[in-house]
């Protein structure tokens, strides 16, 4: 198997590299002898290639292109101004000492992220809650769904997610869950019953056949050999996880029968959609058939039906051009993964090149709302351990993931500059809550996995009170998300620095307008000037405000146009991988 990784990873890698060329982040990531696949390759994607398949560097459909004004989408409410925090349920807090985080742990736990008091408070301020899955599932991950109708009793009962639910929404926290529908375990009920009797009702859900299929495009198979009989089974991931064969009806009722229970009877406000590159094949090609966008249309609309406002997302790994034909009418949003690895290769070197294209290659195509960036998730090396453990290089990262278009995706500990290197187990580590033991306040048993090295320092008791932590660095940039109308809703505006390590952009809503510069380099730099062609507000002047840190800034003029074509200077020293977001608030004359 590890052979068979490595041949994974290289060919994922000349795929990312083929894709990096075609980008100026990606070149001067080459070009600067910055590995161009690690560290930013996802496992998921090498785990895909060593079961049989990986990402295809596509081009956009012919007739798929958009514009975000033909985009007739209208969002729910809720996003607008909010932040979303990814929780692994196994790894948050154990409540009853098993060494197993917990629901009622996690309910124990939403006041500090979000305890309802806005800026008042102490709480991050998240308004989005996605649960990796919780429904009982044979592994320690839960992405093989053995009873899509209840949840794992690892993490408690039906009735301790409904109280969780409900205490989330006290608290103005949404709830989304992930729904894995792509393929189930092959210890779920319907599929054993298909395995085992070919007169079940069950065999339409699956793929079977009596000869081996052919080979991916890859050359790779991922057919599986039935353990009873002598026939086939299509399983994209491995023999433990069948697909769901969505050429005909049942399977899709099916699942969308789910859906309905978790919206309606558990009360979700929305479904983070796995692996949905994969739900259709047509012979050797497996992913991004055109069939899937028809499921994810029906599937979409029937969850909207059940529950007007519901929320999906999506995973679609790839760049932009494999992401962009997902939009629009289908689900609600994709995360962003070429720009979440602009942002991280930004951060990484210190230069400021290119580092904005992949979201506004988005943001031209996509309404904000659609829009859904990160940074890193479960299946990534954690974004402090892709920075070399660099905690200035980090607050960078977050800075500009905090002030992108779109609702942000923040995985849990990366506030907290939480390391995790692969193997998966350690990206999803337990959660420091105290300095002291036991085990850093997550279990007063034995975790489940052992504790980071550095919960010393990544842990909650240590960064709540220090005003410079990356902790309060996040907690002071989700709420001003939540009150200032340009972070919320506003065009990104690209504009220039005249030093290279620094990137500077300015979020425009109406009558509102943020301008975020931000130095990348591991030193000071002096006497930056900022300036742009495009309009960012009306003409006049301005006394900005610093949300960071309240900083002196010097007052800024916008000409005739309402732009800084005759450049700005906003203070004569940014510090080290230091940051100004600053709120343009009019003098009067």
């Amino acid at each position: 198997m590890d052979s068979v990784r490595r041949v994974g990873r290289q060919v994922i890698a000349l795929a990312l590299t083929a894709t990096a060329l075609r980008t100026e982040a990606g070149a001067q990531r080459l070009a600067s002898g910055a590995p161009s696949a690690a560290p930013g390759v996802t496992y998921g994607a090498a785990q895909r290639v060593a079961q049989g398949s990986a990402p295809r560097a596509a081009r956009l459909a012919h007739g798929n292109t958009q514009t975000a004004r033909a985009d007739a989408y209208r969002a729910p409410a809720w996003l607008t101004g909010a932040t979303c925090y990814e929780v692994f349920v196994r790894s948050f807090q154990d409540s009853d000492g098993d060494g197993v985080g917990d629901l009622r742990g996690l309910t124990a736990r939403l006041d500090y992220l979000n305890d309802g008091k806005g800026a008042r408070g102490a709480s991050l301020g998240v308004r989005c809650l996605w649960i990796m899955p919780i429904m009982d599932a044979p592994s320690y991950h839960g992405y093989d769904v053995r009873d899509y109708d209840h949840v794992n009793r690892a993490y408690g009962t039906d009735d301790d997610f409904r109280t969780l639910v409900r205490e989330a929404h006290k608290r103005g926290i949404r709830v989304v869950v992930d729904m894995v529908i792509n393929h189930a375990s092959s210890e779920w009920p319907p599929f054993q019953a298909a395995l085992r009797d070919t007169a079940s009702p069950y065999r339409s859900w699956f793929r079977f056949q009596p000869t081996k299929g052919p080979d991916n495009r890859w050359g790779n198979n991922n057919w599986h050999h039935s353990p009873v009989r002598d026939e086939w089974y299509y399983g994209f991931f491995w023999k433990g996880m069948p697909d769901l064969d969505y050429t005909r009806p049942g399977a899709l009722r099916e699942m969308e029968r789910v859906a309905t229970r978790w919206l309606r009877d558990f009360g979700v406000d929305g479904l983070r959609m796995d692996a949905v590159r994969y739900l259709v094949e047509d012979g050797a090609q497996v992913d991004d058939v055109p069939a899937t966008h028809d499921v994810l249309r029906s599937y979409a609309a029937h969850a909207r039906r059940v529950k007007p406002g519901a929320y999906t997302v999506g995973e679609v790994y790839g760049e932009n051009a494999v992401l962009l034909p997902y939009y629009p009418g289908q689900l609600d949003a994709y995360f962003a993964f070429e720009s979440a690895d602009s942002l991280i290769a930004a951060a990484r070197r210190g230069t400021a090149g290119g580092v904005l294209a992949p979201m506004l290659e988005l943001q031209r195509a996509v309404p904000w709302p659609r829009l859904a960036p990160f940074l890193r998730n479960h299946d990534q090396p954690r974004t402090m351990t892709e920075l070399g453990g660099d905690a200035g290089k980090a607050r960078v990262a977050a800075t500009l993931l905090l002030t992108m278009p779109g609702m942000p995706y923040l995985y849990y500990g990366e506030e907290l500059g939480m390391q995790g290197p692969k193997p998966d187990e350690k990206i999803r580590t337990p959660f420091a809550w105290t300095r002291t033991g036991p085990h850093a306040g997550f279990t007063t048993g034995t975790p489940w996995e052992p504790m980071n090295a550095d919960s010393l320092e990544a842990n909650v008791e240590a960064q709540r009170a220090d005003a410079g932590s990356l902790l309060a660095l996040h907690r002071t940039l989700i709420h001003a998300r939540t009150t200032n109308a340009a972070l919320a809703t506003g065009t990104l505006v690209p504009l220039e620095a005249s030093d290279p390590a620094v990137v500077a952009y300015a979020r425009v809503a109406a009558g509102r307008t943020v301008l975020v510069v931000v130095n990348l380099g591991n030193r000071p730099r002096s006497g930056v000037t900022v300036r742009g062609a495009a309009r960012i507000a009306a003409p006049g002047r301005y006394a900005p405000r610093d949300l960071l840190h309240g900083a002196r800034v010097e007052a800024l003029t916008l000409d005739a146009r309402g732009t800084l074509a005759d450049g700005y200077v906003p203070a004569p020293m940014l510090a080290a991988h230091g940051a100004l977001v600053l709120d343009l608030v009019p003098t009067r004359r």
